[in-house]
């Protein structure tokens, strides 16, 4: 209801759902590697992937190791080589890495065009360790966040219904996402130093959000740069020069508005989802990876009734911007019953003990 005008706006709003809820029945997800063991978020059955209209299929590791030596010597290497040394910049990346990680950014790419079938578009969802790095010779993380600024999400640790956060958010916000773990506090000595006083969060509505390096360039602050996993590092080189635990994209997230959200299929295979606005503030973190000091209001509550008592995996999809009010309609749209949001202090959770 509403003029002319107002009704035309409200198509504007309805173009990024519409495009998102198209976008997912044309999709194809694309993994490599077993779904490791330790970590909840890569075995979260796919039946729900099936009832959202979402193709899957499923690889070895040993599949994607055969495609990248065949494409040794690809042609088309020089190019990715120079495309990559232009967008890190001098000093930033390491010259005897390019060819390896040019390589497998074709692999992908080809793999993609190649099996992507009768659907339009394709995200991936790899294997990324522990056995990758001394296989292919190099961390792959630079390369994944290349593909997703270029609209292919990739998640690391066979993370599937990561990759469909991922590329659900690329279809509303029209940008670049990111994956990281939602599972790291601030220190709280960084929260009195750097934060209270100057920002209105409490230290429970801070965390770290971080990753290895698969963060696109263009999120991060201006120091980023290839670096290589310092916790691989000493397990798989024993802390020596890093040779092929190099390959992560690192530096601290430019502040900026962001959505951190989920959509994922639980134990009974039922689909559930989460959505909460917040921001990357301007402070630096001194640690490594792909990482900023997220804030989201009531974020400790937050994390308590929904993220742990739902048992969401560590694994968070990263829009920026603010897109809570159409990422909740796209998942009313996919028919999904329970989205869970950061509820104000004023409003209990359902099992939140009101006598505080």
């Amino acid at each position: 209801m509403g003029t002319a005008q107002d009704i035309a706006g409200m198509i504007a709003e309805f173009v990024p759902i519409a495009r998102a809820v198209v976008g997912v029945k044309n999709l194809k997800i694309i993994t490599f590697g077993p779904r490791p063991q330790d970590f909840f978020a890569c075995n979260a059955p796919i039946k729900g992937l099936y009832e959202l209209g979402v193709e899957v299929e499923e690889n070895s590791e040993l599949d994607l190791l055969v495609s990248y030596r065949e494409h040794a010597g690809d042609p088309r290497i020089p190019a990715v080589c120079a495309e990559m040394a232009a967008e890190m910049g001098e000093g930033r990346y390491y010259p005897d890495l390019g060819e390896r990680m040019a390589q497998f950014e074709l692999t992908l790419l080809d793999w993609a065009e190649k099996h992507k079938g009768a659907r339009k578009y394709v995200a991936f969802a790899d294997k990324c360790w522990p056995a990758f790095p001394s296989q292919f010779g190099f961390e792959p993380c630079y390369v994944n966040s290349r593909l997703v600024s270029r609209g292919i999400p990739v998640s690391c640790e066979v993370d599937i219904y990561g990759a469909l956060s991922e590329y659900i958010g690329m279809c509303v916000s029209g940008d670049t996402v990111t994956l990281l773990d939602i599972n790291n506090s601030v220190p709280a000595r960084l929260w009195e130093e750097q934060i209270k006083g100057k920002f209105d969060y409490t230290l429970t509505d801070t965390f770290m959000g971080f990753h290895c390096g698969n963060t696109p360039a263009c999120k991060l602050c201006a120091d980023r740069a290839v670096k290589y996993q310092l916790i691989q590092n000493r397990l798989l080189e024993n802390g020596g020069e890093p040779d092929f635990t190099r390959g992560t994209l690192e530096g601290d997230i430019a502040a900026s508005d962001i959505t951190f959200y989920r959509l994922q299929c639980d134990s009974d295979g039922v689909l559930r989802s989460y959505i909460a606005q917040g921001e990357v503030l301007p402070v630096a973190t001194g640690s490594f990876g792909g990482i900023g000091v997220f804030a989201i209001p009531e974020m400790g509550r937050f994390y308590r009734h929904v993220l742990i008592q739902k048992r969401y995996p560590h694994h968070g999809a990263v829009a920026f911007g603010h897109y809570g009010k159409a990422l909740f309609e796209v998942f009313k749209f996919l028919g999904i019953q329970d989205i869970a949001y950061n509820q104000p202090k004023g409003l209990p959770y359902p099992t939140e003990n009101p006598f505080q």
